[in-house]
């Protein structure tokens, strides 16, 4: 019988063992779109974040009150709602918004938030399911932040947040594919590349106790 996860357990398996960009693969598009900033990213990572956990907890509130037939439009409406508020509250921030576009209401259709609605969300415990969408949305903004530092830093040669120059190497001459759509395929395959290595090395050790 499997052994029931505590809750600290799902919380940490959002960064590794499910890691929604490096493992489960999802939410491709609008990491690989957004990820030549690192500003862009904190707020990206902030509204998965926000939207992932609260829409968790509704769904898992309201699971045993849903028709199956209809439980994938009443996802999508819960995960709207949150995505609306995160819309409003972005756009007293003109510049950031802008820079984020079209991304913000597509995360209704964020591969990551309804996957988890349904895979899990809907069938688990209130606490667990808070704990999966904190675990989930910081394995995703932490992946997020760490593309987006490579490609702006070694792309650009600096990295800029809210127009002040926060890092920078003294020179401009850097490859600009890293921050072009070649060097997102090519930042986030070293990535996953570097997690199966983590992962493969941890294995004896764990199958070893």
């Amino acid at each position: 019988m499997e052994k029931e996860r505590t809750l600290w357990g799902e919380f940490i398996k959002g960064f590794i063992t499910t890691n929604p960009l490096l493992v489960l693969m999802v939410g491709l598009c609008s990491s690989l779109a957004i990820s030549t900033r690192v500003e862009s990213c904190i707020f990206m990572g902030m509204a998965v974040i926000f939207v992932l956990t609260c829409s968790n907890i509704i769904i898992s509130l309201i699971r045993n009150l849903i028709p199956d037939q209809i439980r994938i439009p009443i996802f999508i409406v819960v995960i709207a709602s949150f995505v609306t508020i995160v819309d409003l509250t972005l756009k007293t921030i003109p510049a950031v918004y802008e820079r984020l576009g079209v991304w913000i209401p597509l995360i209704v259709v964020n591969c990551i938030i309804l996957a988890r609605a349904e895979g899990y969300a809907s069938s688990a415990k209130v606490s667990h399911a808070m704990m999966d969408g904190l675990g989930i949305g910081l394995g995703y903004t932490c992946v997020l932040l760490i593309m987006s530092v490579v490609r702006e830093l070694f792309g650009t040669g600096k990295i800029v947040m809210f127009e002040h120059t926060i890092i920078s190497l003294g020179t401009n001459k850097m490859p600009a594919i890293l921050i072009l759509f070649p060097g997102a395929f090519i930042t986030f395959a070293l990535l996953s590349a570097l997690l199966q290595w983590y992962q493969q090395r941890r294995k004896p050790e764990i199958e070893g106790g």
